[in-house]
């Protein structure tokens, strides 16, 4: 049995990962800020120690939007270093090198860190979850008039696929980056809102805004997606099959 220490394991990724390595038979330790008994705060470190001793895989899915993902990547892999860690797994996004948004840079750096590190390391790269395009959806929805990003695609993927994924190479060797793994579909950000519309029993009006930056010209040239990698199974529509017809 395969001792595997997760990080952010009470996230969305995370808890599904969770329960599948579980289901399969492996022991799994669950870290996040608030998870007993491996409560850690990945930027502070302490408690770490202990969460990695006797690990035989970590699969990093921790992360924070308010910063501090570098030093958590760094306190982990020098846990893991000296533990004796033999395989450490970290989930990326697509697009990570070509879009230059800021917390694209910083998944991009800790990718780069944990290659340096020293030790068996795997890195899987996917396209964005439906979820988070869902929450962007219905984000857009509380206005009168949906405002759209003009000329922008994307490719979301189910997050239990991502889970299953990453349980299979967590429990496998080392390979360095793994082929990415992108929605089965790329797909205008019009055709989305129509189908979250249709799914939500919503009407708004759809208006395509353009924008300025380097950022919104790295997902107008589609940085961010994978067609060549469309393995994902799930559609956007099936996926908001299974969240409605509940009503906002």
């Amino acid at each position: 049995m395969t001792t595997i220490l997760v990080t952010g394991g009470t996230g969305t990724l995370g808890g599904l990962l969770t329960e599948r390595l579980r289901a399969d038979g492996h022991e799994v330790r669950v870290l996040s800020r608030h998870s007993q008994p491996y409560a850690v705060d990945l930027r502070e470190g302490t408690g770490l120690a202990a969460a990695v001793a006797g690990v035989d895989t970590i699969v990093h899915c921790a992360t924070s939007p308010r910063g501090g993902d570098e030093r958590a990547a760094l306190n982990l892999i020098e846990a893991a270093r000296r533990a004796g860690v033999p395989h450490l797994v970290y989930i990326s996004i697509v697009g990570v090198d070509r879009v230059p948004l800021g917390y694209y840079r910083t998944k991009l750096a800790v990718e780069r860190l944990i290659e340096e590190s020293g030790l068996g390391w795997s890195v899987l790269r996917t396209t964005q979850f439906h979820d988070l395009m869902l929450r962007f959806l219905r984000g857009s929805a509380k206005l009168p008039v949906m405002l759209l990003p003009a000329g922008v695609a994307g490719q979301p993927v189910e997050v239990a696929e991502v889970a299953a994924r990453l349980a299979e190479i967590a429990t496998g060797e080392p390979r360095g980056r793994v082929p990415d793994m992108g929605g089965p579909e790329v797909r205008t950000f019009p055709e989305v809102a129509q189908a979250y519309l249709r799914a939500s029993g919503r009407r708004r009006p759809l208006l395509n805004v353009p924008l300025a930056g380097k950022t919104y010209h790295g997902f107008r040239a589609g940085g961010h997606l994978a067609p060549e990698r469309a393995v994902g199974k799930v559609t956007f529509e099936q996926f908001l099959a299974s969240r409605f017809p509940e009503q906002d």
